[in-house]
């Protein structure tokens, strides 16, 4: 980790996170918190600047587009992604994409990228059985193309349970967030894995220059259409933002039937919404096309808002300039009906 060395031997080492709940902020009880700790007994004289922009419940589809403005606009060294659980769900070929694109962008910044990969139930049969899952296993195979590191953090927990030397209501409380003795657990995994890359292995020079992609069409290159863009039909807003974390503002309606309609030069369209219970859902088209209604889910734990959630139009467009149009519909759950929209990024894929 050629920049991190030269970071700390500078003084001030600026570090990155990126990942879902597991990693996200939360004081004294997530991962980060006791590797920060570390690394301040560790090197006392070095300043760490923290840049933690997990989201609870986000995956690397979203993390593309978030890389730039709360990673590498604060000139992170050292970027640590942990998104092997949250993309559990996602097709392979997708994840394959998404995953690909942020790694592409964070090493072409010239960070340092370590992969760390927790734990969710579905890992289990695999991790009996002697198997490496998927999600776990196709992110090596981008850490090996790269050459990145990466922690099995979630090895490591699973390993301490099997021997007895913590139980597993003190690793998963509630079966996939660590809590204190959990998190500690993580952190151990990834501060031994920093402690062999800083004090044991000899300091190599500047990365060599990106190989080529592993898969045709990862989100390498992306950006976002600015909200005050779209025209609108109906009773739209467009205000600061405060409800839903990794917003900062947003398009709001809560009327069915209020419309967007938007030009975009690229290959895909992603739109983040604030997402809850009370959510409505959106039809869409691009280019005149048929109407697409989206059917989103909606978890009994999620609230009735505050979810960055983001939906693929398409990442399979011809190249060029496309048009976008949308409206909001109500969507029936039990004991009424949702009817709010709010947009925070208008996601492009070049």
């Amino acid at each position: 980790m050629a920049r991190a060395h030269a970071a700390l031997a500078a003084g001030t080492l600026r570090v990155g996170f990126l990942g879902g709940s597991i990693t996200a902020p939360k004081t004294g009880t997530r991962w980060p918190e006791a590797w920060l700790a570390w690394l301040g007994q560790w090197a006392p004289s070095v300043r760490a600047i923290v840049e933690n922009a997990a989201l609870g419940a986000t995956g690397s589809d979203l993390a593309v587009f978030r890389a730039a403005p709360d990673i590498l606009a604060h000139g992170c060294d050292l970027v640590f992604v942990e998104y092997a659980v949250n993309d559990v769900g996602q097709p392979p070929a997708r994840r394959g994409r998404t995953r690909e694109g942020l790694l592409r962008q964070l090493l072409a910044a010239g960070c340092d990228v370590v992969l760390v990969h927790t734990f969710c139930p579905e890992m289990q049969a695999d991790m009996e059985a002697g198997r490496v899952p998927a999600s776990i296993a196709e992110f090596e195979a981008l850490a090996e193309h790269y050459g990145v590191g990466s922690v099995w953090a979630g090895l490591h927990g699973w390993e301490e349970v099997t021997q007895g030397l913590m139980t597993w209501a003190e690793w998963l409380p509630d079966g996939l967030h660590p809590e204190s003795r959990g998190s500690l657990s993580y952190a151990q995994s990834v501060i031994a894995f920093c402690e062999k890359e800083w004090i044991c292995t000899p300091e190599t020079g500047p990365r060599s220059a990106l190989l080529p992609a592993l898969h045709p069409g990862c989100w390498d290159t992306v950006s976002q259409l600015p909200l005050e863009k779209p025209a609108c039909s109906g009773p739209w807003t467009l205000r600061r933002w405060s409800t839903c974390l990794g917003m900062n503002r947003a398009l709001h309606s809560t009327v069915p039937g209020a419309g967007l309609k938007f030009t975009f030069t690229g290959r895909g369209l992603v739109l983040g919404f604030d997402f809850g219970r009370l959510s409505g859902e959106v039809r869409y088209r691009v280019d005149g096309g048929a109407w697409q209604t989206t059917q989103r889910d909606r978890p009994a734990w999620a609230g009735d808002s505050g979810w960055f959630r983001p939906t693929m139009i398409s990442d399979e467009l011809v190249p060029g300039e496309h048009l976008c149009e949308l409206e909001s519909v109500s969507a029936p759950f039990a004991g009424g009906c949702g009817t709010v929209t709010t947009i925070g990024l208008i996601g492009v894929i070049h």
